[in-house]
C-alpha cells in the first residue's frame, strides 16, 4: 500500500502523544513559594532606596522578581509580594491579583505592582514567565485595572 494514509486511530494516538509528552511530569498543585530570605540579589546593583529614579526602582523590581521566579517558577502573589517588601519595596504602594479563579483553578498569571511616585512598576508571572513594564498611575491612584486581593499580612 505505497502512498496510502495511516489508519485514522494511528494518527489520532500520534496527536495525543505530542501534546501529552510535553506536560510529562507538570501538575497543578503548587510548589513551596521561596522564603524572602531565600531569593538572592546581584552585589552589583545600583543603590536602591526610596529616592531611586523609576529607571533605578524598575531595575531593583526586575532584579528582585527574577530571583524569585528563579526560586519557583510559578510563585504566588504573596511569595512576591514578600520578597518585594524584603528587598525595601513599601508594602502600602503595591496591589497584587488573586492567585486562584473563581472556581478554585490556579491562575494563567498573577500580576503586581508598586506605586513609585507617578509611575506604576508592573509584573506579571505566567507560563511564560516573569515580564515587566513601567506605565502612568491611574486616574483613581493605583497601578492595576480590575480586581485586587487585599494585602493583608
Amino acid at each position: 500500500m505505497t502512498g496510502s494514509r495511516p489508519p485514522r486511530g494511528l494518527a489520532l494516538a500520534a496527536i495525543v502523544l505530542a501534546v501529552a509528552i510535553p506536560l510529562v511530569g507538570c501538575t497543578s498543585s503548587p510548589e513551596p513559594s521561596p522564603s524572602p530570605a531565600s531569593v538572592a540579589l546581584s552585589t552589583d546593583a545600583p543603590p536602591f532606596s526610596s529616592t531611586s529614579t523609576t529607571a533605578e526602582a524598575l531595575a531593583h523590581f526586575d532584579e528582585v522578581n527574577a530571583a524569585t521566579v528563579a526560586a519557583n517558577a510559578r510563585p504566588g502573589g504573596r511569595a512576591v509580594v514578600d520578597a518585594l517588601v524584603a528587598a525595601g519595596f513599601d508594602k502600602s504602594t503595591m496591589q497584587v491579583t488573586a492567585d486562584t479563579t473563581s472556581i478554585g483553578r490556579d491562575a494563567d498569571s498573577v500580576q503586581f505592582s508598586v506605586l513609585w511616585g507617578q509611575d506604576c512598576l508592573i509584573g506579571q508571572v505566567s507560563g511564560a514567565g516573569y515580564s515587566s513594564q513601567t506605565a502612568p498611575v491611574l486616574g483613581t491612584g493605583a497601578c492595576l485595572v480590575g480586581s485586587t486581593r487585599a494585602i493583608d499580612w
